[in-house]
């Protein structure tokens, strides 16, 4: 079209000739536009992630828009998969892969374009078309990392572990343009997903509750929660007691079926891949670190969210393990049921606290007496036995409705992480940590002079970490000064009273 343009002004006048240059300015000026437009103005692979909040709410999170497929062209594009202020993945090539390894705990790895499961070879392929020429080739390729390995666990100083965890192959695999042209595109994919990928695992400690939301849970939600749920797990150790309990959180985190990357043997297909999850400490969400400055308040909104609001069952096993609590969103559960009546004002004034059971080791020996010493300070108590067999949901349900938790320290002390916002806290760390040696059951396996009672610090650094597991964690009760702990409860107390009525439920009596 262009040659024929030309031929016809080369007969014509000057004008026409004028005319002919013209032509060509205004061409030059639209291909620049064309070819070096800012990133403002091209709708990358990833740009859907910027719709607004207005969208969110109006309902994209049930319904998120498709993704499109990664193939896009090769120049530089603006990527959100990573949402770590400062991390080198932040902007990242099309066809490209990119890992963070700078953190102490942990890994993150980021893939940008077509990605592929190969479950033969526990890989992840990063396929592209090869159409680079002669002079670029051997540019581009220097810039690619052909392949990268991760284990994608919070634990990466902790060899022993870590050893237990898969290890993902990140692998970039070009194909000739020829050789696509053999086979359809769709033919290569047994199931195309319209979101990014998120591996993690359920392996390492995550049997303990813990450790499942400090080295699972909420390490996930800090690296995908700005996705907005347009994201698929793909979990390594996959198992169903971890789908059964956690099915509420895991719903929460995605809108997709959980993909089980050890036994699905088909091949799946993403827009995108992030390997590894994000470790700001434990149990902690360091707003400055995340570009939208999220926090550790945010975390406890997801939970409230996805246990007052769960979003349907995505995977088979889920629903079938661990059926939704019917009695989660019951007035008598709800942390936000106003009282109609005046029994239930009367009740009301006495804010609510949980204390937490133990059974074993770390119990509160005078537990009845600690129940009637808050009774008498003005609250409402209520005794969270642990290990009650109850799903998670009900667990949060009352969790969720208390003004205050105390609890002698243990894994379970990590539902915490329910109360509602302003609620209070106090973990009763045992004789070695905090307790003194008269509050401890230790005082009746050893002297009083002995170093394990009266100088923990001492025994701890001469004995070793074994003799602290077996003795002051493993080996011991807790009786609790009762004059000294009214004044923790008193302070308590006070705070929840001042909390709003929204957030204080201890009407819910049983």
């Amino acid at each position: 079209m262009m040659e024929e343009e030309v031929k016809h002004h080369k007969g014509g006048s000057s004008g026409s000739g004028r005319g002919l240059v013209q032509l060509l300015f205004v061409v030059s000026v639209v291909l620049c536009l064309v070819l070096y437009a800012p990133p403002a103005f091209v709708r990358t692979p990833y740009s859907y992630y910027r719709s607004s909040t207005t969208d969110f709410i109006a309902g994209v999170v049930d319904h998120p828009p498709p993704v499109p497929s990664g193939d896009g062209g090769e120049g530089e594009v603006d990527v959100d998969l990573d949402n770590e202020v400062g991390s080198p993945c932040s902007r990242m090539r099309n066809n490209s892969i990119c890992c963070d390894r700078r953190d102490f705990n942990t890994d993150v790895c980021f893939m940008a374009g077509d990605v592929r499961t190969d479950a033969a070879s526990l890989s992840l392929l990063l396929m592209s078309q090869s159409h680079a020429d002669a002079a670029g080739e051997d540019e581009e390729k220097e810039e690619q990392q052909e392949e990268e390995r991760i284990r994608p666990y919070t634990r990466k100083w902790e060899r022993h572990i870590m050893a237990r965890v898969q290890e993902m192959r990140l692998i970039h695999q070009e194909e000739e343009e020829e050789e696509q042209s053999k086979h359809d595109h769709t033919s290569r994919c047994d199931v195309r997903h319209d979101a990014p990928l998120l591996v993690m695992t359920a392996g390492g400690y995550t049997g303990n509750l813990f450790h499942a939301f400090s080295d699972g849970f909420v390490p996930a939600w800090v690296t995908s929660q700005h996705l907005r749920r347009r994201v698929v797990l793909g979990v390594l150790s996959y198992n169903p007691w971890w789908a059964g309990t956690f099915s509420h959180i895991i719903a929460g985190l995605s809108a997709h079926d959980v993909v089980d990357l050890l036994h699905d043997k088909r091949t799946h297909c993403f827009p995108g891949a992030i390997v590894g999850t994000r470790f700001h400490g434990i149990l902690a969400v360091d707003p400055k670190r995340l570009k939208d400055n999220k926090s550790i308040v945010d975390f406890n909104s997801f939970l409230a969210k996805s246990y007052h609001h769960p979003h349907p069952p995505q995977d088979k096993d889920v629903d079938h393990h661990h059926p939704r609590d019917k009695d989660v969103d019951h007035p008598h559960h709800h942390p936000h049921h106003h009282p109609n009546n005046k029994e239930d004002k009367e009740k009301r004034r006495r804010p609510r606290l949980g204390i937490v059971s133990r059974k074993g080791t770390r119990v509160i020996e005078n537990e009845k007496a600690v129940a009637q010493l808050a009774e008498s300070v003005g609250f409402h108590v209520e005794i969270l036995e642990t290990a009650n067999g109850l799903p998670l949901s009900a667990t949060y349900a009352t969790v969720s409705a208390c003004d205050a938790l105390v609890g002698v320290h243990g894994a379970d002390l990590t539902k915490f992480l329910f109360l509602p916002p302003g609620a209070s806290f106090t973990q009763i760390a045992p004789l070695g940590y905090e307790v003194r040696g008269h509050e401890s059951s230790l005082v009746r396996k050893y002297p009083i002079n002995d170093d394990v009672i009266a100088d923990p610090e001492k025994a701890k650094r001469n004995k070793g970490w074994n003799f602290v597991a077996q003795v002051y964690l493993g080996g011991q009760n807790v009786s609790l000064d009762l004059g000294r702990f009214r004044q923790t409860l008193k302070r308590m107390h006070a705070r929840a009273l001042l909390l709003p009525p929204s957030s204080s439920s201890s009407e819910q009596h049983h």
